[in-house]
């Protein structure tokens, strides 16, 4: 007997987005205070003037269930209409169960397929290009995409090369059914090879308890602004999108500088909005994309409707990205 496959929307869009941003603000005096440096070279290296971290109380599942909350009221569905559950973080503090069942049941949601993904930075589209794909095949109706990140917890403050660097925050998007394209192919992939260029400890081998994380940043730099770049040029390709047709950009917020020479290298006009959350966020890994849409929509920057390139990069060494219509 053959097998029955089921149908699914012709097309899927993102419905709406969510945020939650780490209570505490540390900007660049407080953080000198703290590693040896000073504003004024922390801003030019990387863009970045303050940072929010989390308070007591806040971890990133709370952040998590903040984000999606406010995703799923923007939605117009109910939490009984949800029925997968993506999420992206290198956060999560168990090794099982993984963080998208127990949002699941913070948010009481009956019964929905729930993961995490450990995409690092590029999680955030990779979660997008699963819910796209699993809405398609009718695998899914609407599928709750979340990046989730705590990553001051991960700091080692000794290191002046990164302890400045990151934040903590959440984002979140709803994705269903679609009546006209509304999310792009997904061009995504890694280079294995240099997987030991961003790490977090072994849990097993550190000494006092605390995993930390350890970047190679020069190594991050160039890959960034030679492979990645070429990766947003070929995500704006397949989606048959031309530089001038394109109304916003949205990198990975990982440094202001790279941001600029992907800019260079797209060859972008000057009145494409680009995303720079990172001046007030730091890097959030999965979650600076979706923290960085909500930014955009909720200060008029951006406004529903437009089209948008999205791409994250980050260890593994993982890359992801697609053209979107913002919600």
């Amino acid at each position: 007997m053959p097998i029955t496959i089921p149908e699914g929307a012709k097309y899927s869009r993102i419905m709406s987005v969510g945020a939650a941003r780490g209570s505490r603000v540390v900007d660049n005096a407080e953080m000198c205070t703290m590693i040896d440096s000073t504003p004024e070279w922390i801003e030019q290296r990387t863009g970045i003037y303050e940072r929010r971290w989390v308070a007591e109380g806040e971890t990133a599942l709370t952040l998590a269930v903040d984000a999606s909350r406010k995703a799923i009221e923007r939605s117009g569905l109910s939490v009984e209409q949800i029925d997968t559950v993506i999420i992206s973080t290198v956060s999560h503090y168990m090794n099982t169960p993984s963080m998208a069942t127990l949002l699941a049941n913070e948010l009481g949601m009956p019964e929905p397929a729930a993961f995490d993904i450990s995409a690092a930075c590029a999680g955030f589209s990779y979660g997008v290009g699963m819910a796209d794909a699993l809405v398609r095949a009718g695998n899914a109706t609407h599928v709750l995409v979340v990046g989730s990140e705590v990553l001051s917890e991960y700091i080692d403050i000794t290191d002046r090369s990164t302890a400045f660097l990151f934040g903590d925050g959440a984002g979140a998007v709803v994705i269903g059914p679609g009546d006209q394209p509304a999310i792009g192919p997904t061009v995504w992939g890694s280079d294995p090879t240099a997987h030991e260029v961003i790490e977090i400890d072994h849990w097993r081998e550190v000494e006092d308890g605390r995993p930390y994380i350890h970047m190679e940043g020069r190594a991050v730099f160039r890959w960034a602004t030679t492979a990645i770049a070429q990766k947003t040029k070929e995500a704006l390709e397949l989606a048959g999108i031309t530089p001038e047709e394109l109304d916003v950009f949205i990198p990975h917020q990982a440094n202001n500088r790279i941001t600029d020479s992907m800019l260079r290298h797209l060859k972008l006009p000057e009145d494409v909005v680009v995303a720079r959350d990172i001046h007030h966020m730091g890097n959030t890994s999965a979650a600076s994309i979706p923290l960085a849409i909500e930014a955009l929509l909720e200060s008029g920057q951006a406004t529903s409707g437009q089209t948008a390139l999205i791409i994250g990069f980050g260890a593994g060494l993982v890359y992801a990205g697609q053209v979107i219509t913002l919600p």
